[in-house]
């Protein structure tokens, strides 16, 4: 076997490793914990929790008299290690004729023994190993084999639950990011609308202008915020859905009457088809949110004289509703990522209106928590798009 063989998912494996952030990282009590217990399970003086690297081999947890925090990846026994699926062993280093001239093999008191269980992702990933090394030959038992898998999979728990944990904070983060940038505009419309209210208190025309202005910018405030704090429910499961029969075709009535006034600026239409029944078990204030979010979203996109059409369809087992408009349309790439949070999408509001970024976001797991399913098609760029909401007929 050649010293450096690599294994064939080397590329993917390697990328997989940068993300889980360990390499170079201190010693931590976790890890030296999981390699002490390989240690006496073994009776072996070194346990090591390793992380192969393009060259090196990084010494995550190093129990051993060697001082030192990686070695080449040419001299690493892990390097054999992590081509296999399974445990690599060799009981006595001085019988496999590729270690021979090993550095670590050849040295005074050298390495004769190495058990390594490989730390292996979901997608077959060997990131490194979970070892145990000895100065003299050693003979291994089944069992020992198979509680060395257990703790090198306890290890790939530890990385997952941080990975997990860093993705999750970073999310938080994000949000909070997103929340402090949106708050921005809106505070200062009415900052500045409130310091020329002072100016021109004397011209009633400019000061109802200011004033719907400014009830514009707070309510801008307020819906922001509560988008946030649904989406921070749903997420924990803190959310609750108040079910009981609703009129599908009522709660999108009360949704384009709440809009008339915005697609009015923009001198747009809103219309509404509906030839069937519209009765179904649903939280009506919930989907009127999500409904809100759609209706908003096709206003915003859309130019001016351009028409949103609503239809309601139905069949034995779920009703559709379509939101489709005459707008920018979505491309590929926006249909890949529309339900997303935060996704930056082609599309630019038509009116200078804002957007948050977590409309869609939020619509999906209301309808989802509803049981139904939210998609949309559109044919390309200035195409237009539809969105559609399927819910159960129960």
């Amino acid at each position: 076997m050649p010293l450096l063989q690599l294994p064939e998912n080397e590329t993917q494996r390697l990328l997989k490793l940068h993300t889980y952030g360990i390499l170079d990282t201190v010693p931590e009590n976790t890890f030296d914990k999981i390699a002490a217990l390989a240690a006496q399970i073994f009776d072996t003086p070194i346990a090591q929790v390793t992380f192969v690297d393009s060259e090196r081999v990084f010494f995550k947890s190093n129990i051993s008299p060697l001082e030192a925090t990686e070695i080449p990846r040419a001299d690493s026994f892990c390097t054999y290690a992590i081509l296999n699926e399974k445990p690599t062993t060799f009981e006595n280093t001085l019988e496999v004729p590729s270690l021979l001239e090993n550095p670590f093999v050849t040295m005074d008191n050298g390495v004769r023994f190495y058990a390594g269980a490989p730390l292996r992702t979901i997608e077959g990933l060997n990131l490194g190993t979970l070892c145990v090394l000895d100065v003299k030959p050693r003979t291994v038992t089944a069992q020992q084999i198979k509680m060395l898998e257990t703790l090198s999979s306890i290890v790939m728990d530890e990385l997952e639950l941080r990975l997990a944990t860093r993705k999750a904070l970073r999310t938080q983060t994000d949000m909070l990011n997103r929340v402090v940038h949106d708050m921005k505009n809106p505070n200062m419309t009415i900052s500045l609308s409130a310091e020329l209210l002072k100016k021109k208190a004397d011209n009633p025309k400019i000061v109802a202008d200011f004033a719907d202005r400014i009830k514009n910018a707070a309510n801008n405030v307020l819906n922001g915020l509560n988008k946030m704090l649904d989406l921070s429910q749903i997420e924990n499961l803190e959310f609750k859905l108040s079910v009981d029969e609703i009129d599908i075709l009522k709660t999108l009535e009360r949704t384009k009457q709440n809009f008339d006034l915005i697609a009015s600026q923009k001198n747009q239409k809103v219309n509404i088809i509906c030839n069937c029944d519209t009765s179904i078990l649903g939280d009506d204030i919930r989907l009127q949110e999500a409904f809100d979010n759609l209706l908003s979203n096709a206003l915003k996109y859309a130019p001016i004289n351009t028409e949103v059409l609503i239809k309601i369809s139905n069949n034995e087992k779920e009703l559709v509703v379509e939101f489709k408009d005459q707008g920018q349309g979505l491309t590929e790439d926006d249909l890949n990522k529309l339900f997303m949070k935060f996704a930056k999408l082609s599309a630019i509001p038509t009116g200078r209106e804002y957007s948050n970024g977590i409309g869609l976001s939020i619509v999906k797991m209301l309808i989802e928590q509803h049981k139904g399913q939210v998609w949309a098609t559109s044919e390309g760029k200035n195409k237009g798009a539809s969105f559609f909401v399927s819910l159960p007929i129960n």
